[in-house]
């Protein structure tokens, strides 16, 4: 896909979820969620090809920027949302599904060290696709979060959640199926 047609569904799917965006030209100059991403896809490519520190460095410059960090190596979806994004961190090996809304302070982190030499399997968590992850929620090693589950604000997640399911708490606990679509 053009990157040009990405950034145009970036600004639309901000439009769409976050009622204080009036304008496209206002979300394509100051919507810190939307460059974080953009900055994120150029790492993302260069920690493909094998050069991981040109893409550290973007991932850093990023972060200085915006105030999200987004590992180079985590895999991103179409049409996600980073809304009020700071203090974001989502770590190397998360896969984070299409349309999914991830407030601030949210955490997608790992709960056990890789090894010096090279990171055996997936250490962070796999978001669903349509998942909203609550304000300052934790999700934490490699648990997988189901298609439209909403993790709640300031719930740290260390098991799986199913879809369409509501997981709140600490640790969370899933209290109810969501009838969102």
């Amino acid at each position: 896909m053009p990157p040009i047609t990405r950034i145009g569904e970036d600004i639309e799917a901000m439009r769409q979820r976050d009622p204080a965006a009036r304008n496209n030209l206002e979300v394509f100059l100051t919507s810190p969620g939307v460059h974080a991403l953009w900055w994120h896809r150029g790492a993302h490519r260069l920690w493909a090809w094998g050069w991981y520190l040109p893409a550290r460095l973007i991932s850093h410059l990023s972060r200085f920027i915006t105030g999200i960090e987004i590992h180079p190596g985590a895999t991103i979806g179409r049409r996600v949302v980073i809304d009020h994004g700071m203090g974001v961190v989502i770590g190397e090996t998360t896969i984070v599904g299409d349309d999914c809304l991830i407030y601030h302070g949210v955490t997608l982190g790992g709960k056990t060290a890789a090894s010096r030499n090279h990171v055996v399997g997936r250490r962070h968590p796999q978001l669903g696709n349509r998942v909203s992850v609550g304000t300052g929620a934790a999700i934490l090693g490699s648990v997988t979060i189901g298609d439209d589950a909403i993790i709640g604000a300031l719930s740290v997640v260390l098991d799986d959640v199913p879809s369409g399911a509501l997981a709140v708490g600490i640790p969370a606990k899933v209290k109810k199926r969501s009838t969102r679509r």
